[in-house]
């Protein structure tokens, strides 16, 4: 079909992207800032969930609000559907930062990044939109602005249940990467996170003096048993290469210092490369926790939550992620990452249907090099409509590309 310089068909659609991306920067870029003054804990994004579906209905997006908090949005028609998810929840940690969009919300704060998150699939959502009222998008385009990522089992789960996977063919997220420099994007074949699991184990015995341990369940040692010896043990009873990490957040017992207590309580998390692995872990652990206490005359209860699969890429979805980086950015702007120990879940929707995760690059070049869920997490504010820029291209790349 010829064109006409006038036709919008004759402007390659990266370049109506980045232009309806740059019309609405310095927006995009405000709203983050509210967002991030105005932080809310899982399932209760309420305001959250609110600015995001006033943005989305003004660009012509179909909105059904989520039950309890979160929206799903859609845009266009035909069979073929691809989603795109962004997470909307804050963390109880205190914002340490001294911006002047700083937390006004005491003990809670976005140190995950998600305010950059959806944000950025707002900026997208408004391209799209552009794309559409040109007709020229090829298929369906559903977003997720999910609840209780910070959370197990996650939102995710929620969602799910609620048929918002329905139809859908592919579903891709990015994820805020403070290690990686602004205008890089992270991409990975397969695993790039890990599963994620919750244990709690809780002691309790006759109690007594330190001075006659024999005469009661030497709690207190016993405890410290668990936290040294459950790692070991799982060390040998897990293959080795599912790297399975046992860290302890929560270790409490006790009063003073002459009194063996009569319950205690140790929690951590479990993490576990390999998904295989993962489905095995939780009957492990239960085993050896009794296994770990029985010659200390005190009893266990274990509670474990298994909480989010591994995030992992399928190799047809990287590919659309790399073509859009390649298209947007360009390839000089890609990177390979490893796989992390940090529990995503967007492994849940990966789950039931093919896709990716990408790490965006929030550092400035130069700058320090922070972490994620600690209340001192800065982000180079351009990543916004980077992120934005890559999500689009990701959708639309993704319904013209053959079915796999």
């Amino acid at each position: 079909m010829s064109t006409s310089p006038g036709d919008p068909s004759a402007v390659p659609v990266e370049r109506v992207i980045n232009s309806v991306v740059d019309k609405y920067g310095d927006d995009l870029i405000d709203f983050r800032r509210d967002l991030h003054r105005h932080p809310e804990l899982s399932w209760d994004e309420k305001r959250t969930t609110d600015r995001v579906v006033e943005r989305l209905e003004q660009a012509g997006w179909r909105v059904t609000p989520a039950q309890r908090s979160g929206a799903v949005a859609e845009l266009g028609d035909g069979e073929r559907v691809v989603a795109l998810r962004a997470d909307l929840d804050a963390l109880p940690v205190q914002d340490l930062t001294q911006d002047p969009w700083t937390s006004k919300v005491p003990g809670v704060a976005h140190a995950c990044g998600h305010d950059v998150h959806t944000t950025a699939l707002v900026g997208a959502a408004q391209a799209l939109a552009e794309v559409h009222a040109q007709g020229r998008l090829p298929g369906r385009v559903r977003l997720l602005f999910q609840p209780a990522e910070e959370v197990m089992p996650g939102g995710a789960v929620h969602l799910v249940n609620h048929g918002a996977l329905e139809d859908v063919e592919r579903i891709y997220a990015l994820h805020a990467e403070p290690a990686v420099d602004v205008g890089t994007i992270g991409v990975r074949t397969g695993p790039i996170t890990s599963a994620a699991d919750r244990i709690e184990v809780r002691l309790e015995g006759s109690g007594g003096h330190t001075s006659r341990p024999h005469l009661t369940g030497d709690l207190t040692f016993a405890l410290a048993k668990i936290t040294s010896e459950l790692p070991a043990v799982l060390s040998r009873r897990m293959d080795p290469r599912a790297g399975v990490s046992v860290v302890w957040g929560v270790l409490r017992a006790g009063s003073a210092p002459n009194v063996i207590p009569d319950q205690g309580i140790a929690a951590g998390t479990v993490r576990i490369l390999d998904s295989v692995a993962w489905a095995s872990v939780e009957a492990v652990v239960r085993e050896a926790v009794l296994d770990i206490v029985r010659p200390y005359g005190v009893t266990a209860a274990v509670d474990y939550l298994q909480g989010v699969p591994p995030v992992v890429n399928d190799a047809a979805s990287t590919q659309i992620v790399a073509a859009a980086v390649d298209a947007v950015l360009g390839s000089h702007h890609r990177t390979e990452v490893p796989q992390s120990l940090g529990g995503e879940d967007f492994g849940w929707y990966l789950a039931a249907v093919p896709g990716a995760m990408f790490r965006l690059g929030t550092r400035t070049p130069g700058g320090a090099t922070y972490d994620l869920h600690q209340g001192d997490l800065r982000i180079d504010e351009h990543a916004v409509a980077i992120g934005a820029r890559v999500m689009a291209s990701v959708a639309l790349r993704s319904l013209v590309t053959a079915r796999g």
